[in-house]
């Protein structure tokens, strides 16, 4: 299949059966052992984005460097059940609400909501059963990929059901744009985003030490020990979240705790915006293979996290066999501000009848 400058095309194929396999048995918890649909999508700039049904999950980024030469710059596996048997959020849209809610626990109209908890004393990413553990309904308008996903109301503790829709389109500019919608039938939180674990040397990673990043943020979230925001809205200025201007990820990394990066940063109101209200994010450069990364977002917030939760040794491996060792990928998650539900002073993230949820997110690609 062809395309000239302006054409991306798609072709669709298969990626395997969901759940677990148990002899003689049908179903995995209600769902039953579907086959997982797998989209790629290329441009003539020879880029390509893979993406997946089961979780609406980014399987693949391949763009080239300065010399042309093509590689992966995401982190993730060559087999579904992989995605199911691991917990890392690789390439997944996840949701009902992204990142953390304190004790799994808000109220909402006069009730108090308990949701379930799956970090430690909090939730995270939608729960036990979040947007990334599902079956997404498909389909191709032109060369988009539409995905959606209906979440009944009660899901992991929620109010509401919620229709979520989120479609990846690949530029002949090589942009990655992702648009979310969410309409809900009550008063809910929701905050949509990708958690694709970025390497842009190429693939199979090393760390992101040689990495340079700035990140668009005046103001970050302080956290207590198990990442949940304190309140605070502080400034950047004076301490290591000051990446306004490019830092190599090695120098400042290893004056953090041992972690590293796991923080919101809050993304300047006053940003110049493009016309559809997207604001300059975040840049990543590296310098070996002259790529660059750009991201643009609708969204007031970015999780910034330099894989700090991958193991030391070598019991993770990805694509092609290859090890995920800590600090081996970045993740640029952009979002409404975690446990912004018990925070008042945070940016609304509560949606429903007549107030959608939408955002868009913008991932591009170049070279210096």
């Amino acid at each position: 299949m062809s395309c000239n400058r302006d054409e991306t095309t798609v072709v669709e194929d298969w990626f395997g059966r969901y759940g677990p396999p148990v002899v003689g048995a049908t179903k995995v918890g209600s769902q039953l052992r579907q086959p997982i649909r797998r989209f790629t999508l290329t441009n003539a700039s020879k880029m390509t984005v893979q993406v997946i049904t089961y979780g609406a999950t980014i399987t693949s980024i391949s763009v080239p460097d300065r010399q042309g030469n093509v590689d992966d710059v995401v982190l993730g596996f060559d087999e579904i059940q992989d995605y199911y048997a691991y917990k890392n959020y690789f390439g997944s849209t996840v949701g009902r609400f992204a990142n953390r809610i304190n004790g799994g626990k808000f109220s909402l109209g006069g009730r108090q909501y308990k949701l379930n908890c799956n970090n430690g004393p909090n939730h995270l990413h939608g729960g036990l059963r979040g947007f990334d553990k599902v079956i997404w309904d498909s389909h191709v308008e032109g060369s988009t990929i539409i995905l959606s996903y209906r979440s009944p109301d009660g899901e992991e503790g929620y109010p509401g059901e919620v229709i979520a829709k989120v479609s990846f389109e690949l530029t002949a500019d090589n942009e990655l744009v992702i648009r979310y919608l969410a309409t809900a039938s009550k008063p809910t939180p929701i905050n949509l985003t990708n958690h694709s674990y970025f390497n842009i040397a190429g693939h199979p990673p090393a760390d992101v030490a040689d990495h340079r990043v700035c990140i668009n943020a005046e103001h970050y979230l302080p956290v207590d020990d198990t990442l949940i925001p304190s309140g605070e809205i502080a400034p950047v200025e004076g301490t290591l979240f000051d990446l306004r201007t490019p830092v190599r990820l090695g120098e400042v990394l290893s004056k953090m705790p041992k972690r590293g990066y796991d923080h919101n940063f809050c993304i300047q109101e006053d940003s110049k915006t493009d016309e559809e209200g997207r604001r300059f994010v975040a840049r990543v450069e590296h310098s070996g293979s002259g790529r660059v990364m750009e991201v643009l977002s609708t969204l007031p917030g970015v999780q910034f996290y330099t894989g700090g939760g991958l193991p030391l040794d070598d019991s993770l491996r990805g694509k092609g066999g290859a090890p995920y060792r800590k600090f081996a990928a970045l993740c640029l998650e952009t979002q409404y501000f975690p446990d912004s539900v018990n925070h008042p002073n945070f940016p609304n993230c509560i949606f429903g009848p007549g107030e959608d949820f939408e955002a868009t997110t913008i991932y591009k690609f170049s070279t210096i």
